[in-house]
C-alpha cells in the first residue's frame, strides 16, 4: 500500500493539487484509493478525479477548525474508489474563501493482483 499525506496553506483564490509529481499520480496496476480530507476555514472547493471517473465535482471541503493534523476515518468520510491502470489520479483545492485557508489530508492506494 501506498500512502501520502499533506498540510498546505492555499492563498485567497489560490489552487493546490497535492498528487502532482507523485510517483503513484499514475496508478501502474487496478486498485483502490482512499481519500481523507478537511480544511480549517469554509469555502475551501475540491474536485477529484481518477481516470475519465469524477469522483467529487466542485464540493465543499469538510471543515474540522484545528490546524495542522491529517483527518481520520472518525472525523471524516473517506471517499473510496477503484481504479484502473493507467489512471491519472487528480485531487484540485480551489480556496474561495476571504483569506488564506489551510486544507490537510491523505490517499492511500492499494494495488489489487489480478
Amino acid at each position: 500500500m501506498a500512502q501520502l499525506t499533506w498540510v498546505n496553506t492555499v492563498a485567497i483564490a489560490g489552487t493546490f493539487l497535492p498528487l502532482n509529481g507523485w510517483q503513484y499520480e499514475y496508478v501502474p496496476f487496478g486498485g483502490v484509493i482512499k481519500i481523507l480530507h478537511k480544511c480549517v476555514l469554509v469555502s475551501m472547493i475540491v474536485t477529484i478525479t481518477a481516470g475519465s471517473d469524477t469522483l467529487q465535482e466542485s464540493s465543499p471541503v469538510p471543515v474540522l477548525p484545528t490546524a495542522g493534523f491529517i483527518p481520520s476515518e472518525f472525523d471524516v468520510a473517506p471517499i473510496e474508489d477503484e481504479v484502473a491502470a493507467g489512471d491519472r489520479l487528480k485531487i484540485l483545492y480551489t480556496n474561495n474563501n476571504a483569506g488564506t485557508n489551510e486544507v490537510a489530508g491523505m490517499i492511500s492506494y492499494t494495488p489489487v493482483p489480478q
